[in-house]
């Protein structure tokens, strides 16, 4: 497992944009995949979006898609996610997950959270 620390949450209006940040301790970033994960309140966790270990291919929610985008960069060891068009109902708290990038795995490692909050 590796560590893992998000930023970059806040408070903004509908139709305003974040960029999340997730921080990793892992000597070798690229052999995770990673994801985000968020959580509204009340509601089980649900996917967002991943990337592969090499930013080749991503994935999203489509409750995302066309406004949310992730990306990496192995020399930071970052992975990020920019949203544009924030809407209330993206409101929860955003969790980045790693795993190995590697056949069969899950993600295992998770940072602690940070807090998205849109206003109407």
């Amino acid at each position: 497992q590796v560590q893992l620390v998000e930023s970059g949450g806040g408070l903004v209006q509908a139709g305003d944009s974040l960029r999340l940040s997730c921080a990793s301790s892992a000597r070798t970033f690229s052999n995770f995949d990673m994801g985000w994960f968020r959580q509204a309140p009340g509601k089980e966790r649900e996917f967002v979006s991943r990337i592969s270990w090499n930013g080749g291919t991503t994935y999203y929610a489509d409750s995302v898609k066309g406004r949310f985008t992730i990306s990496r960069d192995n020399a930071k060891a970052t992975v990020y996610l920019q949203m544009n068009s924030l809407k209330p109902e993206d409101t929860a708290i955003y969790y980045c997950a790693a795993r190995l990038a590697r056949v069969g795995s899950d993600f295992d490692s998770w940072g602690q959270g940070t807090q998205v909050t849109v206003s109407s």
